[in-house]
């Protein structure tokens, strides 16, 4: 996105006055929500506008754009909630203006969608690049993304209660996805009040730990006219009642890789294997999530198909639920975030496992980089080809094993020790994901991961003082 290049470039500048990448980031999130909320005519309270702003110069310009974030935040509905705790750090009148004419040079209306995610996560891909740690738990490809919400279909009308949840959400890609998946195929204009009622306030749901990509999410919901039905809260660690908290038809989620927070084993009456494990308590969370028969697709690291633990939880779960297909994902497909094979699991609530179809995108395939192979829509067309038409994995015709597409019966996983990491194909390429990285993103790779077992370490010192 070239959008990305021209608005780092000032970043840098900005850099200089002592602003920092995150704090930058933010900062045009504002404002990028104050003018695209212009041009898509949504409400704002009166003088809020961008046009209040724009106008102005100096001093006068500083004391407005501190004005409005402020009486934003004291707004007692959905925008008071998404701009709490706004603070405006850009400081000098004349670098806020130049912001603010590089933005309003732009229609943003002409570009995609979701054009505010896409210039945040761009962002952020850029902070990680510059050694920033943590921004990729912000952030799965889009082409990922698009590809899971193709075969998945979580089509609001499908039945009068059907809901959608991201019980990790991010800026919530895969719920505006899905919103525009439906939206390509269908029109609201023949929709009734209580249908579009139904669409737009009752079908989209998140929860997201962290304030700054909750904030996004909510805005970004906010501006394709949707409730921003977006929890604030641990999903492991906080209290959750199936019964009272709420179940859904359908979970689309990648929560997110490593360890860190992991030290705990979490309270849950719900979960049945007791672990620290953050990626198979997560599986446990959206099994106990999903109404039954829903089904579910979930982003995850390889080491959830073999570790004890998580065998002991397949164990648990492979006669309560149908776990029939997973995705092995490209090589590369994280970076430059991280350098960890991932998979896609596939699930329906409430009927038992007799096989499970595995797809590999992985095996005799160059990895995906970031310059020069970057993940896109095309890596999964064959992937969605053997999936079906069927968002529960029974399509009409009779799946067929193909070379990248095979099937382990119930019977072959017993007798693996429930171990689900099955592997037939030979890598005639060599194709290792070192190999196909430059020495400076491998740097980085490896700074970026001592920093966090600095961080962790830390965490413990400090627990340990307590």
């Amino acid at each position: 996105m070239d959008l990305v290049n021209k608005f780092w470039n000032f970043c840098h500048t900005l850099r200089h006055e002592g602003i920092d990448y995150s704090d930058y980031i933010e900062e045009l999130t504002y404002l990028l929500f104050l003018k695209i909320a212009e041009e898509r005519d949504v409400e704002i309270p009166k003088g809020c506008h961008w046009k209040n702003l724009i106008i102005l110069e100096k001093d006068a310009l500083l004391n407005r754009y501190s004005e409005i974030l402020k009486r934003l935040s004291k707004q007692e509905n959905i925008l008071g909630d998404i701009f709490r705790q706004p603070i405006a750090k850009i400081h000098s009148s004349s670098a806020l203006k130049k912001l603010l004419l590089l933005i309003d040079d732009i229609n943003w209306s002409n570009y995609d969608e979701d054009v505010l995610g896409s210039m945040f996560e761009g962002l952020l891909e850029k902070a990680a690049n510059e050694g920033k740690k943590g921004a990729g738990q912000y952030f799965t490809p889009r082409p990922l993304i698009n590809a899971i919400v193709r075969v998945m279909k979580p089509d609001p009308f499908e039945s009068e209660t059907f809901t959608m949840s991201d019980v990790a959400c991010g800026t919530a890609g895969f719920i505006i996805s899905s919103y525009e998946w439906w939206k390509n195929q269908n029109s609201q204009k023949h929709l009734s009040k209580t249908q579009k009622n139904k669409l737009l306030q009752k079908t989209y749901y998140g929860q997201e730990l962290v304030l700054r990509p909750r904030r996004m999410a909510q805005m970004n919901l906010y501006l394709h006219g949707i409730s921003p039905n977006i929890k604030l809260g641990d999903t492991i660690y906080d209290s959750y009642n199936p019964k009272t908290d709420g179940q859904y038809t359908c979970i689309l989620t990648n929560p997110p890789f490593g360890t860190r927070g992991a030290d705990q084993i979490p309270d849950r009456a719900d979960f049945t294997v007791k672990t620290s494990n953050k990626q198979l308590n997560f599986i446990q969370h959206v099994y106990s999530g999903l109404k039954d028969l829903g089904r579910a697709a979930i982003v995850l690291p390889d080491n959830v198909l073999t570790e004890e633990k998580a065998t002991e939880l397949w164990r648990h779960l492979l006669p309560l639920c149908n776990i029939h297909t997973i995705l092995k994902l490209p090589n590369g497909t994280f970076l430059p975030y991280a350098n960890v094979k991932a998979i896609v699991i596939f699930i329906q609530k409430g009927i038992p496992t007799t096989h499970t179809w595995i797809f590999d995108a992985r095996s005799d395939t160059e990895s995906i980089n970031k310059k020069g192979r970057p993940l896109s829509e095309g890596h999964f067309d064959e992937f969605i080809e053997c999936y079906g038409d069927d968002p529960y994995g029974k399509p009409k015709k009779v799946r067929i094993e193909r070379d990248r597409f095979q099937k382990m019966t119930i019977k072959q996983i017993e007798q693996r020790g429930y171990n689900l990491d099955f592997t037939w194909l030979s890598d005639k390429k060599g194709d290792h994901i070192v190999d196909k990285i430059t020495p400076e993103e491998a740097l980085r790779l490896a700074i970026n991961n001592m920093q966090g077992i600095v961080n962790d370490l830390t965490h413990i010192l400090t627990t340990i003082k307590k």
